[in-house]
């Protein structure tokens, strides 16, 4: 999930509430959802939240979200926008990064506490919804710094074009630098080129910026030092450029909101495609409609219209009720274009309950006959991870998403393969995150993960896991099969096969299953110290000695023993 750096005393002045203290905003945040983390060196705040809330990726989109809390703010609020002096053009684009939207920001006042959060909240929206820049970026320029072309055929206006060009083509300094440089070479010797190189490695001709003077802006790379934003910049150029015209549109949006609280002036910029005009930013309010019933029925608790109306200006809605049908309440609720978040009913039920207040709710019974329990797998898995534990092993809960390259690459497999995590994943069809586009095969790649991030700690280190696991497979109602799976590692100097087998035989004695473990090859493993394991005369899965090339590929300096089988073989 997210986390933001924020300055208390920021949060204090820009909600108004300058008596709070510092436990008094920390209850207040964690009312909202938002949990305290701990402090930097500079004694700023690390808060995180859920990453549906991007709106909050900024100081002054927690502080907005608290005086809602407060009750100080009501209802949808939409600033006011000037009528566009600037056009962006759109020609001759790469195909692959077709769409672009921006915004003119003046009358900003930017200290230092601003800039930095203005930059923080730029890169946050990179990592989040901007896919690590892959589906959009963001660049701010200083305007002044700008010369807007001429209108077509007409002698005046400010115009900027986004179009495709040669790699090896025009030349611009970038940021962080005092060589004027291509495009090209920005990917090669320059270390945000370096890094964001792989973004364009597709692209015959590369996304560009220009005003008047020449290039200024290489997306989604860098920007140009010409346009660059300091304290002294007093009007700003927002543009965004990506692959999907909504998601850089509601990206903007949460950027102007953010300045909006700052005292700016948001102004709109013309976006003039070949074949149609759009006028940016979109800050329209959008619409969803929730019934009465529903609000009820989820949030378990009696309420009035007027009391519904008034939770949802609270948590910073509108909401207008209609009869409809025989005589039932339907809300037409408004929402700002900064929440993201909201894209169903339930998302609006989930702000009316967080307004009343979670912790107000009565707990009761639910009218049923029957009172709740573990399932038989849940007791089993219980069961086995306190024995796990009592072998020495540290208990882990991992994600169940993951990345091909970490499921299958970095253990030296395939899904061709012959062996435990060789299947056909279930993949995500819209990946919030290029992290976590597969549901795991297996466990394994998780642990050994773990192992890569905390090679800076002390050995040995044994780890474990009882986990969720799946691939995909036609024959299953759903066509993925699913299954509980344990895993574990041992990492030390002398770790040895023999090892994980101990740990493997105590764990089955304790279960009072047969185990055998007859000799087998695995890619991940090292051949002729890899065996299948056999629970009760059934192959279930699989242990030896992790494979050089893989503890290599987890920057891993000593040996690692490992084990992997399914979890309903002990019952």
């Amino acid at each position: 999930m997210p986390v933001v750096d924020i300055d208390p005393d920021e949060l204090r002045r820009l909600t108004g509430h300058t008596d709070k203290s510092d436990d008094d905003l920390k209850d207040d945040l964690f009312g909202l959802g938002i949990e305290y983390e701990g402090e930097t060196e500079d004694g700023e705040f690390k808060l995180e939240f859920e990453a549906d809330r991007l709106d909050r990726l900024s100081v002054e989109g927690i502080a907005r979200s608290l005086r809602y809390h407060y009750g100080d703010d009501r209802g949808v609020y939409a600033p006011d926008t000037n009528g566009a002096e600037w056009t962006i053009q759109v020609e001759d684009v790469p195909d692959e990064r077709p769409y672009v939207t921006g915004a003119v920001i003046r009358g900003v006042d930017l200290d230092e506490d601003a800039l930095d959060s203005l930059i923080q909240l730029q890169e946050k929206l990179h990592a989040t919804m901007g896919r690590k820049r892959a589906k959009g970026a963001i660049g701010i320029h200083d305007l002044a710094m700008l010369k807007g072309g001429a209108l077509g055929d007409e002698d005046t206006g400010n115009a900027i074009r986004y179009t495709g060009i040669d790699p090896d083509g025009d030349k611009f300094v970038p940021l962080d630098d005092d060589a004027e440089r291509t495009p090209a070479d920005v990917l090669t010797e320059h270390p945000t080129g370096e890094k964001f190189a792989d973004l364009l490695a597709d692209y015959d001709t590369y996304p560009a910026i220009y005003d008047d003077i020449g290039l200024f802006s290489f997306p989604p790379v860098i920007n140009g030092r010409r346009t660059e934003v300091t304290t002294d910049s007093r009007e700003l150029f927002v543009e965004l450029t990506g692959t999907d015209q909504w998601t850089i549109d509601r990206m903007c949006a949460i950027i102007c909101y953010a300045l909006d609280a700052r005292g700016a002036t948001i102004e709109d910029v013309a976006v003039e495609y070949p074949d149609h005009e759009l006028v940016r930013p979109d800050l329209d309010v959008r619409t969803k409609r929730v019934p009465h019933e529903r609000v009820e029925t989820l949030l378990g608790i009696d309420l009035d219209t007027d009391d519904v109306v008034d939770l949802a200006e609270r948590a910073g809605l509108d909401a207008e009720p209609d009869t409809v049908g025989d005589d039932e309440i339907e809300y037409r609720v408004d929402v700002p274009p900064y929440r993201v978040d909201v894209l169903h009913p339930v998302d609006i039920v989930d702000d009316i309950g967080r307004a009343y207040g979670f912790n107000e709710l009565v707990p009761r019974y639910p009218d049923v006959s029957t009172v709740g329990g573990r399932t038989e797998t849940s007791r089993l898995e219980a069961a086995a991870r306190q024995a796990l534990v009592g072998l020495g092993f540290e208990d882990l809960l991992n994600f169940n998403m993951t990345s091909e390259a970490e499921n299958f690459d970095s253990m030296g497999l395939s899904p061709d393969d012959d062996g435990v995590g060789a299947a056909e994943p279930a993949t995500i069809s819209e990946p919030y995150s290029e992290d976590f586009t597969v549901l795991r095969t297996w466990a394994l790649p998780s642990l050994a993960t773990v192992l890569e991030n905390n090679t800076h700690r002390s050995y040995p280190q044994d780890l474990a896991e009882i986990g969720f696991a799946a691939h995909v497979d036609e024959s299953t109602e759903t066509g993925v099969a699913e299954r509980r799976t344990v895993a574990a590692v041992l990492a030390r100097h002398d770790a040895s096969y023999e090892d994980a087998k101990a740990r493997l035989q105590a764990l089955c004695d304790e279960f009072h299953v047969d185990l055998e473990t007859p000799a087998t090859e695995h890619p991940s493993f090292i051949d002729g110290r890899t065996a299948s394991v056999e629970i009760d005369g059934e192959t279930v899965g699989v242990i030896g000695e992790l494979h050089p090339e893989v503890i290599v590929s987890h920057d891993v300096e000593v040996p690692v023993a490992a084990f992997e089988f399914e979890l309903d073989a002990l019952r």
